[in-house]
């Protein structure tokens, strides 16, 4: 075990020891100010709850905020406090709902991620800090939890939600929190959470928007009722292609929280039926109704609800057509490789100053983070209404295409050779190869 991982421990360990130390400080405290259980004349032995119920008094001095809820109340707490919930995502959603619902007093919290903790995490994961990178993000996020709350069960899963593990995970929790942010995982999920009778409830952030709703819960639709056919590959974008401004998951990760504390201790009105949409650009929410459960959903339908076995054998990355995880995300593949070279054959090409266009395709806010120098930037989409610029800026040199991962830079080789430009060709695995294999200063974002 390396410093780190041992401070990141001993952090852990004291953050619960001081938990533990106050309560028992605030015990010693009110028995020596008003005297001994034994004394049947103390005002301790006197005390009674006003009602039927099992807070301490320790539980009414934590929670004596939500308690003064008249909607909330004593019977909102204690259906709470006998309430588990599990938080898939130890990311920008997740951070601020796993925070909240280890604040309000659930009585256990579940968090399943198997990331670790990142600088560029940092700008939106708040439950995560500089000391936590390269740790796992469950470890540090139970620590931060913990630390709020030391009477709280926070139960670890360190692994990656797959069809063969989300059923014996799921089933353990009574309300499911979808924090992730891809397609494969959210059809997961639902399909899950309609398997076992779970209520979801489901978030998501991109740019500077984003939605939540409650699935499964009450009759209500599933996933699959709003959404039976998954979108094609690259429609659908996450935060690190698209980016995400830091506050807006944030916000959406503690509606998510909100919903969930609302379905377990039963006070309120969650969002079945309905989806809440946030507009950060313009501040403002509003709440669209959805359609009602589906009578031809493949998984929810009576005629074909789908069971836990089943979900064993779906291969969601197959259905969805992108993978489980951003961190090995599938490429990829348009254009044959002798259409293609790799970062160190640029390398050679620039160090014998062999004649070439090196052009750019990524977007203007992107090209104006970091550049290689001498390059063209003409986005992608606007490349066939620029095309002279192309061939103005090349004059008869070949044409050597860059994007951010070698994605977009395939599309753009494709459209110029078919437009003339045959001796086109674009660079493997883009900026991010360049700055992996030839200029590890080279800025990635």
């Amino acid at each position: 075990m390396d410093l780190a991982e041992e401070l990141q421990k001993l952090q852990l360990e004291n953050a619960h020891l001081r938990g533990q130390l106050r309560s028992f400080g605030q015990a010693d405290n009110s028995i020596s100010e008003r005297g001994t259980l034994d004394d049947p004349t103390s005002s301790c032995a006197t005390w009674r709850a006003g009602g039927e119920h099992a807070l301490d008094q320790h539980m009414i001095h934590r929670y004596s905020r939500q308690l003064l809820v008249p909607a909330f109340g004593v019977q909102g707490q204690q259906k709470l406090l006998n309430s588990s919930i599990l938080v898939v995502g130890a990311g920008g959603l997740g951070s601020s709902a796993a925070l909240y619902l280890a604040a309000a007093g659930i009585g256990c919290l579940g968090i399943v991620d198997h990331d670790d903790v990142e600088l560029n995490n940092l700008h939106r994961q708040i439950i995560h800090s500089e000391s936590s990178i390269g740790h796992s993000k469950v470890q540090s996020a139970a620590m931060a939890c913990r630390a709020i709350n030391s009477t709280l069960k926070v139960v670890e899963h360190h692994a990656q939600l797959t069809s063969c593990n989300s059923v014996a995970l799921i089933k353990e929790y009574d309300v499911v929190v979808d924090a992730t942010d891809n397609v494969p995982t959210r059809y997961l999920i639902s399909d899950t959470c309609v398997a076992l009778g779970k209520p979801l409830v489901s978030g998501a952030a991109l740019g500077m928007d984003g939605q939540l709703t409650v699935y499964n819960y009450e009759e209500g639709p599933c996933y699959r009722c709003l959404f039976p056919v998954p979108p094609p590959q690259g429609a659908c974008q996450r935060c690190s292609d698209s980016g995400v401004l830091g506050v807006v998951p944030g916000i959406i990760g503690t509606f998510q929280a909100l919903e969930a504390i609302k379905i377990a201790s039963g006070v309120g009105d969650p969002l079945s039926r309905r989806m809440l949409i946030l507009d950060a650009l313009s501040t403002s929410i509003r709440v669209v109704k959805l359609r009602n459960r589906n009578p031809d959903c493949s998984i929810c339908s009576e005629g074909s609800h789908v069971t836990a076995r089943e979900i064993e054998g779906l291969n969601y990355e197959s259905f969805t057509g992108s993978s489980l995880s951003d961190k090995n995300p599938k490429p990829l593949s348009v254009i044959p490789e002798s259409q293609r070279i790799t970062v160190k054959e640029y390398h050679g090409c620039l160090k014998e100053g062999q004649p070439h266009l090196l052009l750019d395709v990524r977007e203007a806010h992107q090209y104006a983070i970091s550049a290689l120098r001498g390059s063209l930037n003409i986005p992608l989409a606007a490349l066939k209404d620029r095309l002279s610029e192309v061939e103005a800026a090349s004059q008869e040199s070949p044409v050597i295409v860059v994007c951010r991962r070698g994605n977009d830079s395939q599309l753009a080789v494709k459209f110029l050779r078919e437009s003339g430009k045959l001796e086109a060709v674009d660079i493997v695995g883009g900026l991010e190869s360049w700055a992996k294999d030839i200029d590890p200063l080279f800025p990635i974002y």
